[in-house]
């Protein structure tokens, strides 16, 4: 694992510290293989997220350039705390944008009526 997911992962095991605080959640055509890392940035208590979002052709959690970047939008938000899924959640397409809402992603077969939270 390269050193900025460690740094990541490391400041997420020491929980709540306060705000502002960043979601990391992983996304894919599978739950094997990321493609997508979404970075929700919290200011305070309520706010509307700040959404970052990077996308990759290879598994994007062993990327050190996007984990870099990520560490760097981290950083540059003074985050004092930090969320991250352990698992890949769900499809990298958006619903609505990529593909119609209401329906499920065509390029994406795996994630068809699968609870993404119990795999």
């Amino acid at each position: 694992m390269d050193r900025a997911r460690k740094a990541l992962e490391k400041k997420a095991k020491k929980g709540f510290k306060g705000y502002p605080v960043a979601s990391v959640a992983f996304y894919g055509p599978t739950n094997k293989f990321a493609t997508k890392v979404a970075v929700g940035i919290f200011p305070y208590k309520d706010a509307e997220p700040l959404m970052n979002t990077w996308f990759a052709e290879t598994d994007i959690r062993n990327n050190a350039k996007v984990m870099d970047e990520i560490l760097k939008t981290i950083r540059d938000n003074e985050i004092c705390s930090i969320a991250i899924v352990d698992k890949i959640i769900g499809c990298p397409h958006e619903e609505g944008i990529d593909y119609p809402e209401g329906e499920s992603c065509p390029k994406c077969p795996f994630w068809q009526n699968r609870d993404r939270w119990s795999d």
